[in-house]
């Protein structure tokens, strides 16, 4: 479960910029580095911030809210201080990022036990059904600023 206590107080996080929202993934993760792509695709305000869990940040980020950096089968949304994990955070960031983000909320035709379930199975999954990959290690300048350590 999700803790809802403020990051912000923790004092085992490293200190960070969080004005603007931050999305934590896994960096070696070739469907997670998509998804890092199409943030900085569709953040036409250039303002989502992506901080691999492999990062001192990321990891402190995902043990704070009770998820397991070793093995990142969860994704993270923080905006406003507020937590988004998994497929709600998908959800969140598509409607966050507007223009065709807005198309991910489709999926909530399903049920979230069932959005629940698919997310689980695909995450677990990831490496043998997308590959690896190493969003850090992508020549675009642009979206390297949006990385945070």
């Amino acid at each position: 479960m999700v803790q809802l206590h403020s990051y912000r107080n923790d004092p085992t996080i490293p200190e960070f910029d969080d004005s603007a929202p931050v999305a934590v993934m896994d960096a070696e993760c070739a469907l997670c580095s998509w998804g890092a792509r199409m943030i900085h695709r569709l953040d036409r305000t250039g303002a989502v911030r992506i901080c691999p869990v492999q990062t001192d940040l990321g990891a402190a980020l995902m043990r704070h809210f009770d998820l397991d950096p070793d093995d990142p089968a969860s994704w993270l949304f923080l905006h406003n201080g507020r937590p988004h994990v998994d497929f709600e955070a998908v959800l969140y960031a598509g409607q966050h990022l507007g223009g065709w983000g807005y198309l991910a909320s489709v999926l909530r035709i399903f049920p979230r036990p069932l959005r629940n379930w698919l997310y689980q199975r695909m995450a677990r999954n990831r490496y043998a059904m997308f590959g690896r990959s190493d969003m850090c290690a992508l020549p675009d300048p642009d979206f390297q600023k949006r990385l945070l350590p």
